[in-house]
């Protein structure tokens, strides 16, 4: 039987094909748009073509499946960032239910256990809620900060020297983690066994501050950086630069940042969760952003 894995247009659902891929399993990777399919064919995958919102679809790409890996895909740009989730979680749902799905993986977020504050976390919080009503084998991978965020501020680092941090105070660390590590936990998770629900706290190696980022660009780049902090009153401006995001989206980013910075969205909450720790240090994260060294 076959493990599915969506989202591989995005880091970590890659992540996690590859990672079942080479282990030997079968793999069926879900795509929205058919033009994704050969690449993930070349690599010995099937490929289901389905909108995330589409229970129908969703339904045939998990049939006679082990399990499956779900991310629920960016949606920043639409007008109503929350309703489109509850679809996509409402989807899932029923295909999961209607396919006999044995055991689902969703990838989810630091913060989801809080009912109020969390910003765009909310929609984590909303897939979890709706997903553990099925009385199937569930584990939710609630994931640190991505290490991959600061890859926004690259262009900063190399023609400025300067990291634009959102995060302060800038000697305080944080749990962070690299998708890597997210999509190789996925897969591992998926090939285990276990009843009920699990919820998984995920983290990197070692936490980090804005300043030890500036030192890990440094490093790589052999010249100064420094952090330096952008005030709150400049978050929405600098969040709406290139339109992606719509203004529920900037609300959303800014309540859950401002959280972040007040230590509402915290590990420290999360007390029903297993601690996991990645293996890859921004160190190795640093020199892919910058553009210094392929993605593995």
């Amino acid at each position: 039987m076959t493990y599915v894995v969506t989202g591989v247009t995005g880091r970590t659902g890659a992540v996690a094909a590859r990672t079942l891929l080479a282990a030997g399993e079968r793999v069926r990777v879900v795509v929205r748009n058919p033009a994704h399919s050969e690449h993930w064919e070349r690599l010995g995958a099937e490929v289901a073509v389905a909108d995330l919102t589409d229970a129908a679809a969703l339904t045939r790409a998990f049939s006679r499946a082990r399990g499956a890996y779900l991310v629920s895909p960016p949606s920043y740009a639409l007008k109503d960032i929350y309703r489109y989730v509850e679809r996509v979680a409402d989807a899932a749902a029923q295909a999961a239910e209607a396919a006999r799905l044995p055991k689902l993986v969703l990838l989810s977020s630091v913060g989801a256990d809080q009912a109020s504050g969390i910003g765009v976390i909310a929609n984590n919080r909303t897939m979890e809620q709706r997903l553990s009503r099925l009385d199937i084998p569930m584990a939710f991978l609630r994931a640190a900060y991505f290490m991959e965020n600061w890859a926004g501020m690259v262009d900063s680092v190399l023609n400025e020297g300067i990291l634009p941090s959102f995060l302060a105070p800038l000697d305080r660390a944080i749990p962070m983690v690299a998708t890597r590590d997210i999509g190789r936990v996925a897969a591992e998770t998926l090939r285990e066994d276990w009843s009920g629900t699990r919820t998984v706290a995920l983290e990197g190696p070692a936490q980090y501050s804005p300043n030890e980022i500036a030192a890990a660009f440094e490093q790589a780049l052999g010249r100064p950086v420094r952090a330096v902090i952008v005030e709150e009153s400049s978050w929405r401006g600098a969040l709406a630069q290139g339109g992606r995001f719509s203004e529920t989206a900037l609300a959303g980013f800014i309540e859950m940042t401002r959280s972040l910075n007040n230590e509402h969205i915290s590990f420290a909450s999360d007390t029903g969760t297993t601690h996991v720790a990645g293996s890859v240090p921004f160190s190795e994260v640093a020199p892919v952003l910058l553009g210094l060294r392929p993605a593995p």
